[in-house]
């Protein structure tokens, strides 16, 4: 009894109860599910105001001068950071947080840091778009906001990274992480470069606008070097449940994954033709390591989903291998502007935009507790995406290169149904996690 007594208090308390177990782990899940909701929210604000809007904007005053260069490519850059850092990049540090220590099954981090990291990351952006329209104060707030992303994302990778799987010694990595970390890798670089861009424009620019020829390399590096790593991992992890595919070619799929980096250095080198050769041969394995056109091993899942799910996914990977043959097509002709700007298009609304409402409004709610709200409405956005890339695309390169004039007048119209497709994306979207938590699987 004494030696009971004497025991240190912590010792002789009992283990939880497994009620109080369940309460703590349904406590956090609500939490995150909350986080997630927040992620969500601000990514849909960034893609449909900042970002869409001020580009169906620019799309009608080109439309209407019928020159490519009559609006202030600080203006442009705007609308490229808010819509790929604003809400796909948003969309990713949401989701990295709420799936990725699950998938890996790592202890769990404070709630605390990853709103630390949305504050950061939402007040970098917006300082961005800021500065780029309205260039008050822009030689402090521009490297300012560039500092601010870097921070959120050192936060956010630290803490995803710093959080090792509770049985790692018993089980390896899966190959989708190795290429989801190797996204992170591209944004970081990405990142990293926009602080020293910024950093130069601010000591001896004359506006916050980056000079046309560097821009050009770094949207392959945003592009390929952060975006498409990112959708090759979790396409990876993903699409054989959903599409029922069979078993992912994981050494294709590393080696598609060699050759998408070596065209991102080869870019950076101003070798544009290798760059567009070495980007479409790695699209074309990863697709091929997918095996997104081989026979399916089952029927696809699209419980909660349009039944047309599957088709367009397939269909971004097929705007991905158009995006990556169009650049070869303008790394190989002279007055390629419309070309470069059609294949660029086709890569982010085509691909990743088309693989963001597809992908999102098939998981995003189920990550909630939710069931889509409308499948028709799904259908319904990718449809007028899918009419609005082709649109565009085709009209870049007709009214562009003189080959059809009436083409310009095709700009806006495809500026409408994409700005459409999104905004029914975000309805969905929002209605979908105002409804009540609904029993279901991923």
């Amino acid at each position: 009894m004494t030696a009971v007594l004497t025991q240190p208090r912590e010792e002789v308390q009992s283990s939880p109860s497994p009620a109080e177990v369940f309460r703590v782990a349904a406590a956090r899940e609500i939490a995150l599910a909350r986080l997630l909701v927040l992620y969500i929210g601000t990514g849909l604000f960034f893609m449909l105001l900042p970002g869409t809007f001020l580009g169906v904007w620019n799309l009608i005053a080109i439309s209407s001068r019928q020159a490519a260069n009559s609006v202030s490519p600080a203006w442009i850059q705007a609308h490229g950071h808010a819509q790929i850092f604003g809400w796909i990049g948003t969309f990713i540090l949401g989701i990295g947080y709420y799936s990725l220590p699950k998938l890996r099954r790592a202890q769990p981090f404070e709630i605390s840091v990853a709103r630390v990291t949305w504050a950061l990351w939402t007040l970098g952006v917006a300082l961005r778009w800021l500065t780029n329209v309205y260039q008050w104060h822009w030689r402090a707030l521009l490297p300012l906001s560039a500092a601010l992303e870097l921070l959120a994302f050192a936060i956010f990778f630290r803490t995803i990274s710093g959080h090792r799987p509770q049985d790692s010694g018993k089980e390896k990595l899966e190959k989708w992480i190795f290429v989801v970390i190797a996204g992170s890798v591209g944004l970081l670089l990405t990142l990293l470069v926009n602080l020293g861009v910024a950093l130069y424009l601010a000591a001896a620019g004359s506006s916050p606008e980056v000079p046309a020829g560097f821009d050009s390399s770094f949207l392959v590096l945003e592009a390929w070097g952060f975006l498409v790593p990112f959708v090759w991992g979790f396409s990876a992890k993903w699409l054989p449940v959903f599409l029922g595919l069979r078993p992912v070619r994981e050494r294709a799929l590393l080696l598609a994954l060699v050759l998408n980096f070596a065209g991102v250095l080869a870019a950076f080198l101003n070798s544009s033709r290798t760059a567009a050769v070495l980007l479409l041969a790695g699209m074309a394995l990863a697709v091929h390591a997918l095996r997104l056109f081989a026979w399916p091993e089952r029927a696809a899942k699209v419980r909660g989903a349009h039944r047309s799910f599957p088709t367009f996914v397939r269909a971004a990977y097929v705007w991905a291998l158009v995006a990556a043959g169009l650049g070869i097509w303008a790394a190989s002709t002279t007055a390629s502007h419309g070309i470069w700007g059609a294949s660029r298009h086709a890569l982010t609304a085509g691909f990743l935009a088309t693989m963001v409402l597809a992908i999102g409004q098939r998981v995003q709610p189920a990550f909630a507790g939710k069931l889509l709200y409308s499948s028709r409405l799904m259908f319904a956005s990718l449809l007028l995406l899918s009419a609005g890339c082709l649109l565009r695309v085709s009209s870049e390169i007709l009214a562009y290169r003189g080959l059809y004039p009436p083409a310009w007048s095709w700009l806006p119209f495809s500026a409408y149904a994409e700005m459409t497709a999104v905004t029914l994306f975000a309805i969905n979207i929002v209605i979908s996690f105002a409804k009540r938590p609904t029993p279901t699987s991923v």
